[in-house]
C-alpha cells in the first residue's frame, strides 16, 4: 500500500505547544492570535449576513463585493492597479491561497527558492506539487540575505521563489534594498514569486511594508497573498486573498475550486465593508499591537531578558544565551510550558537544516495581564533550567 506524503509529517509545533497550553492550563504566548474578538462593527456585520442576506454557495471565485474592495484596498495603501474581475481571487484562508499557488503552479521537477525559518505549511505543500526546494538560511539578529546568498540558490531550474514579508517568526520588515535585489534575481531567472504577505498591516515605529509587486518588472510575475484574519485581528475567520496577473490567477482560481471552492458568504460580505469602512482601525490596531511589544519587551528585560527587534508581526523573539539560558530553544521551550506554565515557540523548529537553536518566539498580541504573567513564568522556567 502506498504511504500518503502527507501521513509521516509530525503535528505540527504550533498546535503541540498550544495543545499542551489547553492540557496545563499554561499562558499561551506560542500560536500566533490575538486575545481580543476583533472590530464589533465587522463581526455585527457577519452576523446580520448570516441571518439576513445570502447563505448559499457564493461566486467561486468570490463575492464581487469583496474582490472589489481588494482591489481598492491596495490601491488606496499600496499603490497596486489590480483588476477585480480578472486578479482578486478569494480563498478559506491565506494557507489554502499558499496551496492554490504551490499545486497550481509549481511543476514536478521545479526549483523552488525558500528562506527559513520558514512558516510550516510551505515545504510540505511545495514537495506536494513536485517542487524542488532551495534554501536560504537567515540568521540572527538581522535576518537579511546577500547576494551572495542568492546567487547560491539560484539556479537554471529556478521557478519560483517564496517570500514572506514582514517575515514570521522574525518580526522583521524587509528592507527596500533586499526586495530590489530580490526582484532583479526574480526577472534574471524568470521566476514566479510567491508572496505571503499576510502581515502587511501588523507593522510597527514607521516601518513601511513594500509589496514586491510594486518592484519594476514584478507585476506580472508576483502572486500576492493577503489574509482578513490578519487584518482584522479574526483568525478564525479564515478568509485570504490570492492577487496576481491574468495569466496565473486563470491557474490559481482553477486550484481554488478543487481545494476549498469557495468562502462563507457572511465572511466575505463582512470583510468587505471592513475594506470599505475601515474607520481607524489600521492605525489603532498596530498602534495597540506596538504597545503590547514594548509591554512586553520591557517586563523581559526587567527580568533580565535579551529580546530582538521586532518592526512587525505578532511575535517578538528571545535570545537565550544573552538571557541567561544555556539550554536549546526547544529544551527550554518544553521545560517553560511543562514545569512553569508558559507556551512559546522555539525557532529551530521552522528551520528544515541548519537550525538556529538559540532563538524563543513569543507572541504579543496579548492582554497585559496575560503578557505579564507570561514573562513571570519565563523567570520561572529559566531558574528551573539553570538548577538542572
Amino acid at each position: 500500500m502506498a504511504n500518503p506524503i502527507f501521513a509521516s509529517l509530525p503535528t505540527t509545533i504550533f498546535e503541540e505547544m498550544s495543545g499542551l497550553a489547553r492540557e496545563l492550563g499554561a499562558v499561551n504566548l506560542g500560536q500566533g492570535f490575538p486575545d481580543s474578538p476583533g472590530p464589533e462593527a465587522i463581526r455585527a456585520k457577519a452576523a446580520d449576513a448570516v441571518l439576513n442576506g445570502y447563505n448559499q454557495y457564493p461566486p467561486m471565485a468570490g463575492l464581487a463585493e469583496l474582490r472589489q474592495a481588494v482591489a481598492r484596498h491596495y490601491g488606496r495603501t499600496q499603490g497596486l492597479d489590480l483588476d477585480w474581475a480578472e486578479e482578486v481571487t478569494v480563498t478559506s484562508g491565506a494557507t489554502e491561497a499558499l496551496a492554490a499557488a504551490f499545486l497550481g503552479l509549481i511543476r514536478p521537477g521545479d526549483e523552488v527558492v525558500v528562506f527559513q525559518p520558514l512558516y510550516d505549511a510551505y515545504l510540505p505543500l511545495i514537495r506536494r506539487a513536485g517542487g524542488v526546494p532551495r534554501l536560504i538560511t537567515l540568521s540572527p539578529p538581522d535576518w537579511r540575505f546577500t547576494r551572495e546568498m542568492l546567487e547560491a540558490a539560484f539556479t537554471a531550474k529556478t521557478r519560483f521563489v517564496v517570500l514572506n514579508n514582514p517575515i514570521n517568526p522574525t518580526g522583521t520588515v524587509m528592507a527596500e534594498a533586499d526586495l530590489a535585489l530580490l526582484a532583479e534575481f526574480c526577472v534574471a531567472h524568470d521566476a514566479v514569486a510567491i508572496c505571503d504577505e499576510v502581515w502587511e498591516q501588523v507593522v510597527f515605529d514607521q516601518a513601511r511594508h513594500r509589496p514586491l509587486m510594486a518592484f519594476p518588472g514584478m507585476r506580472e510575475r508576483c502572486v500576492k497573498i493577503g489574509s482578513a484574519g490578519k487584518m482584522f485581528g479574526l483568525t478564525g475567520w479564515k478568509v485570504g486573498f490570492l492577487c496576481a496577473a491574468p495569466r496565473l490567477t486563470r491557474a490559481l482560481s482553477r486550484t481554488h475550486q478543487f481545494l476549498t471552492f469557495t468562502t462563507p458568504p457572511n465572511l466575505q460580505a463582512a470583510i468587505a465593508f471592513g475594506l470599505d469602512t475601515p474607520g481607524d482601525w489600521f492605525e489603532a490596531m498596530p498602534r495597540a499591537l506596538q504597545a503590547s511589544r514594548d509591554r512586553l519587551a520591557e517586563g523581559l528585560r526587567s527580568e533580565g531578558f535579551v529580546p530582538l527587534p521586532t518592526q512587525g508581526t505578532y511575535f517578538l523573539n528571545l535570545d537565550l544565551p544573552a538571557s541567561g539560558v544555556d539550554e536549546p530553544d526547544r529544551a527550554f521551550a518544553f521545560r517553560a510550558v511543562k514545569e512553569a506554565g508558559v507556551a512559546t515557540i522555539p525557532v529551530s523548529a521552522l528551520y528544515e537544516q541548519d537550525p538556529v537553536t538559540t532563538i524563543l518566539r513569543l507572541c504579543l498580541a496579548k492582554e497585559d495581564a496575560t503578557l505579564d504573567a507570561g514573562v513571570e513564568r519565563l523567570a520561572k522556567a529559566r531558574d528551573l533550567s539553570r538548577r538542572r
